[in-house]
């Protein structure tokens, strides 16, 4: 699927992240990445074979975000 010189990781490979952007949708919260993965902007993928990767987010970057949601307004 990818034609960059050199060629993005595949589907398949742990580093699949690193693939180039084809699609982004940040008002929708997903990319569509070179290699077919739809990335989650909550860390979660869905690969072009129809697995799904769920969310990796480290726990202090969930632990930061929900502190932000519950924080009194200024």
């Amino acid at each position: 699927m990818c034609q960059h010189q050199t060629p993005c990781p595949p589907a398949e490979a742990e580093s699949r992240e690193a693939a180039r952007v084809v699609a982004a949708h940040p008002e929708q919260g997903w990319s569509l990445l070179c290699n077919g993965v739809v990335l989650f902007d909550d860390t979660g993928e869905l690969l072009p074979d129809g697995s799904v990767i769920p969310p990796h987010r480290p726990a202090n970057v969930r632990l930061f975000l929900t502190s932000l949601r519950t924080a009194p307004a200024v």
